[in-house]
């Protein structure tokens, strides 16, 4: 169950990047104008970011399976809907749909934590996001190895196929959870607010992965202008074999999971914290040794990277779903919503820092994410807080 649940995550959490690597062929192919092709990945995080606001916290209210597959039913009509768009506004209007749908990975997450036992909540709940990581990681890369065979539109049919297939895998497999609570739906939002507001564990943990994440898409946004450039020449396949070496960092989930439920959550946080820094410090300071070792660096420090936002990610939600079955829903849809954000402000001061100050500029602003992430984790060891529990 654990397992088909992290193939399931990493499954439909690849929707939300099949298209980041295509978004210059779907505005040909859709008349989009180039100056707003940009909203091919925004409108998608848009719908995302608003699911796990609106859909996720439903987790806490209405019958789990259900709700991932009524999820996935939108998820898959909207990438057939994309795949066969002949026009921007329909394109776009699915690629909203597509985030909307996809929340269902978080409903998913939280399900795996009520299933599992309090004692290996942490090594499950990390082997399920190593699922959900490695979707996010290999989305890019297989996206442009499709495309590059069969076209654009068969990265969208595929998916469509795949989403279908699995909602009935989970109709067959998952047990029915019917949550405890009888709220109203407004009720419920309006409870957000006031869990965010008196749970410091929730706001210190996004915070951390806020930077972490923010760091992680600054890297992968950039980094593919930066390897296609005159210092390295790749490929867009050169390109897309790079990205699947950064897939190795998801086996930290596990491994720091099963750190979070030895009690080893505080040392675990230094580790991934330290981690993001030393991926954007050492290419910073290692400059020299030729082609190949620069080139080699950067593909060590996708890796470190990516471990460390994995790592960071299981303990937080591991820390947060400690907390309590009946709120476990709305606790993740504001600790991903929130970091999502930092995923979101990343991308953008990337884009904008490679194209006024270079890589260089990319690799300062990237360190600055983690740094100011060990500055907050700093402050844990306070005086008024030292005696408090992770």
């Amino acid at each position: 169950m654990v397992w088909l649940m992290a193939i399931a995550t990493g499954l439909i959490v690849a929707n939300l990047y099949f298209a980041q690597p295509l978004v210059g062929p779907i505005s040909q192919a859709t008349g989009l104008d180039p100056g707003a092709a940009g909203l091919i990945v925004t409108l998608t995080q848009i719908g995302y970011c608003l699911g796990l606001i609106f859909i996720v916290p439903l987790g806490d209210l209405v019958e789990n399976r259900k709700l991932i597959l009524c999820a996935l039913a939108l998820t898959a009509v909207a990438l057939l809907a994309a795949a066969f768009s002949n026009s921007a506004a329909l394109f776009l209007s699915a690629a909203f749909c597509i985030g909307l749908g996809s929340v269902a990975a978080q409903v998913v997450v939280p399900f795996a934590a009520h299933l599992s036992k309090p004692e290996t909540r942490g090594q499950t709940v990390g082997t399920v996001m190593s699922g959900l990581l490695l979707g996010i990681m290999l989305a890019r890369p297989v996206s442009s190895l499709v495309t590059d065979a069969l076209g654009w539109h068969a990265i969208f049919v595929i998916s469509a196929i795949g989403t279908g297939v699995l909602a009935l895998v989970l109709r067959s497999k998952l047990p029915q959870r019917v949550p405890a609570h009888a709220m109203s739906y407004p009720a419920l939002l309006g409870s957000m607010w006031h869990l965010l507001k008196k749970t410091p564990i929730l706001r210190r943990r996004a915070a951390y992965q806020f930077c972490m994440f923010g760091a992680f898409s600054l890297f992968w946004t950039t980094v593919p202008l930066e390897l296609a450039g005159p210092a390295f020449g790749l490929s867009q396949t050169g390109i897309a074999l790079f990205a699947l070496a950064g897939v190795a960092g998801a086996i930290a989930s596990p491994i720091a999971g099963r750190r979070a439920d030895q009690g080893k959550t505080r040392s675990t946080t230094a580790m991934a914290l330290g981690a993001g820094a030393l991926a954007f410090a050492a290419p910073l300071l290692v400059t020299g040794g030729g082609y190949t070792a620069q080139l080699m660096l950067l593909v060590c420090a996708s890796i470190v990277l990516d471990m460390g936002v994995s790592a960071n990610l299981v303990t937080g939600q591991r820390a947060i779903y400690a907390l309590g079955a009946e709120v476990r829903s709305r606790l993740n849809g504001l600790y991903m919503s929130i970091f999502f954000m930092g995923g979101a402000l990343g991308s953008l001061l990337g884009g904008w820092m490679f194209a006024h100050h270079g890589w260089h500029g990319v690799l300062l602003a990237g360190l600055a994410f983690p740094a100011l992430a060990l500055a907050i984790y700093a402050m844990e060891f306070t005086p008024s807080r030292v005696r408090s529990a992770n």
